[in-house]
């Protein structure tokens, strides 16, 4: 089966550095990855993607060797196992509060004996390779979303689920369950100590830590303070950031 290059960093003690997509569309997704990416996630959740364009992005991804991961739009079997088919070697899943839903959540992404996943990896076969169905379950990466006060009060219950491989910190939402305004970065202390909070939890417990940033001084921050997973910026930040510097270059006097 196709080494899932993500579970081979961390073996390392090496961060990923995580690229979004937001963008439905193949050719934006293919020029990510081409510029070296180690990971890159396809947002069905808040993205205006939906399952097709998910198809024919991860395709896209295909031609490299950035790791594709895939933010499923909720804890819902049916669309978390269609990610799986289609060739995610990573799934996101947002708002997991409990040990129960973390539980459900190892169970939908694996075969049994461990789990509840229906078999038929239509893609995922062309992808990771004809004996995928034996090695699914160990390549596969599983991140839990901690980003409510809920999780907060559950997490060592959730991050104690066996199979559990990672959680992701969504600092907005994480902010807003506590009463802060909304940031990736700039967060007030209440939130930067629910961070250090997490980041050190997970780690007492084996689990790996990845958070969502919007600026790259942030993210090596926090790589430096445990997390091995850091997102920066997005397909469509970067569009943006990037006529904003040409325009500004273009408009000065």
């Amino acid at each position: 089966m196709r080494e899932n290059r993500l579970r081979t960093l961390w073996s390392e003690d090496k961060a990923a550095v995580n690229g979004w997509l937001a963008i439905a569309n193949s050719f934006c997704a293919e020029t990510m990855a081409h510029q070296g990416w180690d990971t890159l996630t396809i947002d069905l959740q808040h993205g205006v993607i939906d399952y097709q364009a998910m198809v024919g992005m991860l395709q896209a991804i295909s031609t490299t060797a950035t790791v594709p991961i895939v933010r499923v739009p909720w804890l819902e079997p049916g669309i978390i196992m269609k990610t799986l088919d289609a060739g995610a070697y990573g799934v996101i899943c947002p708002m997991v509060n409990t040990r129960e839903e973390a539980q459900r959540f190892v169970a939908y992404t694996s075969y049994a004996p461990k789990g509840t996943r229906s078999f038929g990896p239509v893609r995922a076969l062309l992808y990771g390779g004809a004996d995928y169905p034996a090695k699914a379950n160990e390549t596969i990466v599983r991140f839990a979303m901690i980003e409510t006060a809920q999780a907060l009060d559950n997490l060592d219950a959730i991050l104690g689920v066996e199979g559990l491989d990672a959680i992701y910190i969504g600092p907005s939402d994480l902010s807003l369950a506590l009463g802060c305004k909304p940031s990736f970065d700039d967060v007030e202390p209440k939130v930067a100590q629910a961070i250090d909070h997490i980041v050190a939890r997970a780690k007492a417990h084996g689990v790996v830590a990845g958070i969502h940033n919007g600026r790259s001084d942030v993210a090596k921050a926090r790589v430096a303070r445990g997390f091995r997973f850091v997102t920066v910026s997005s397909d469509a930040r970067l569009i943006a950031a990037g006529s904003q510097q040409v325009l500004a270059e273009m408009r000065q006097r």
